[in-house]
């Protein structure tokens, strides 16, 4: 049906964001396309180092997982900052990612993750990273036939530490400016690698290159964590100004952000 319909359709999963849209006239489609009852694209099973899910997935089936919270603790604790109960119990895994809200926090998580999404159309299935897959607001490197069809997320092994970080005026309101961070410590108490996702602060996620450099083979312990969350924010360029806050206002809360959770990532792979 979307290779029938091309442009003039628009694929309806739990639709917590697209039916909003439509109702503010924000979006117009003359066909919808409900894939909610496509049990193939539901689901969670382990892979090789990794962890698949499918898109159809709903937000509170990842939030009440043991799978999930043991092998990708970071998507684990974003979800439970994602809208209200209510919302999660219908949004799905899959509508969060290909909607491509730069102030949600699954795409932050998948980019600070690297995973690789899975996009499905009559001319066969492809494999998009992560750090691809975003393209600018609510826009993805998606054709209008292509259907995302799940995510893969890798397991990180060894003495790591997540955390998640965002800051709203009220629970359940989309981030004024947040960060997730993942970071594993090596044998020597250096950081092996570190992945810092930003969500709030740009037309898409963003990941944050110049604070992840500075971590590279730091000692955790002589960490500044300020001056990092510092470097993340340093390079962005286009942070949004709005009725919420400015742009100056958003950085210093981003920086604030990847501070609180790159202290909490440290303390937690220490403590492994």
């Amino acid at each position: 049906m979307l290779a029938e319909l091309g442009d003039t359709a628009k694929v309806l999963a739990g639709g917590q964001s697209l039916v909003p849209m439509l109702a503010l006239r924000l979006a117009v489609f003359e066909h919808l396309v409900d894939i909610g009852r496509v049990g193939e694209l539901r689901g969670i099973e382990r892979t090789n180092g990794g962890v698949r899910i499918g898109a159809a997935t709903t937000q509170t089936a990842i939030e009440r997982s043991a799978e999930i919270a043991a092998a990708v603790p970071l998507l684990a604790r974003a979800t439970p900052l994602i809208g209200h109960f209510q919302i999660r119990n219908r949004g799905t895994m899959g509508g969060s990612l290909a909607h491509a809200d730069p102030a949600a926090e699954y795409p932050a998580v998948a980019l600070a993750l690297d995973a690789e999404l899975e996009v499905l159309s009559t001319n066969g299935r492809r494999s998009v990273p992560a750090a691809e897959f975003f393209t600018g607001l609510w826009s993805t490197a998606m054709e209008e036939e292509e259907l995302l069809t799940a995510a893969t997320f890798p397991v990180w092994e060894g003495r790591c530490g997540f955390a998640v970080r965002e800051f709203a005026r009220r629970h359940g309101d989309f981030a004024i400016a947040g960060a997730v961070v993942a970071l594993e410590l090596g044998a020597d108490d250096e950081v092996a690698r570190c992945g810092i996702g930003l969500f709030g602060l740009g037309s898409t996620p963003e990941r944050a290159p110049a604070a992840e450099a500075a971590l590279a083979s730091a000692e955790f312990d002589a960490i500044d964590a300020q001056e990092i969350g510092r470097l993340a924010v340093s390079s962005l360029q286009s942070v949004p100004s709005d009725l919420h806050g400015s742009s100056a206002y958003r950085s210093r809360v981003g920086a604030a952000m990847v501070a609180e959770s790159l202290r909490s990532a440290i303390s937690e792979a220490n403590r492994e």
